[in-house]
């Protein structure tokens, strides 16, 4: 086999490993949280060797957050694809609104919100998890900004945006613990007419 094909070959094997490792670590945090979280139990999970676990990721904090930094950018990408309906929808600003709360309220938000609590008290694991919210969330709003077509250099407008990913996030929290999806639903529609007005006073 010639040597650029094997080393081709090679680092597929390598992104393949780390893929399973991601993501049965974010299984695992959704499952167990971050304290029932270890790399043994995430390395079993993933059908790989303990020894190939610690060559991608050396310690539980790495092999955490880029767990969540893969997922978080995988559902970024996804809810870009999951965009193009918004354009035709009858009910823009709602689609939008619904759309955005519907990418908070999954697990790759649960896996992220175990990470966010250790971070709170970990010093190692703090400054990587405010880059990680930092880029994600800047992400949202963009997107959030194209989706509904408006222009946040215009007062209050970014504001108002910022508002519609915090009450996402709110509600993503509320549904932790039970299913929120009835309350949650009355109050996007209700968000949605508010933030409709905006989006006309703009257009």
């Amino acid at each position: 086999m010639a040597p650029e094909l094997t080393r081709q070959r090679q680092a597929d094997r390598s992104r393949e490993t780390r893929r399973k490792l991601m993501e049965a670590t974010v299984d695992c945090l959704v499952e167990h949280g971050w304290s029932g979280t270890t790399t043994t139990q995430v390395a079993e999970r993933a059908g790989v060797s303990r020894g190939a676990q610690l060559h991608h990721f050396r310690t539980r904090n790495e092999l955490v957050t880029a767990a969540v930094e893969y997922v978080g950018q995988e559902s970024a990408e996804q809810l870009l694809r999951e965009s193009a309906h918004v354009a035709t929808a009858t009910d823009r600003t709602y689609a939008v609104v619904e759309l955005v709360v519907d990418f908070f309220v999954s697990p790759m938000f649960t896996a992220a919100l175990e990470l966010w609590v250790a971070a709170r008290t970990d010093p190692e694991l703090k400054p990587v998890v405010v880059d990680l919210e930092t880029r994600l969330g800047r992400q949202c709003h963009r997107l959030t900004v194209e989706l509904l077509g408006v222009d946040e250099r215009k007062p209050g407008v970014r504001e108002t945006v910022q508002a519609t990913l915090d009450l996402a996030r709110g509600l993503a929290l509320a549904n932790q613990l039970s299913d929120d999806s009835r309350r949650r639903s009355r109050i996007l529609r209700q968000w949605a007419s508010m933030l409709d007005a905006v989006v006309k006073e703009q257009s």
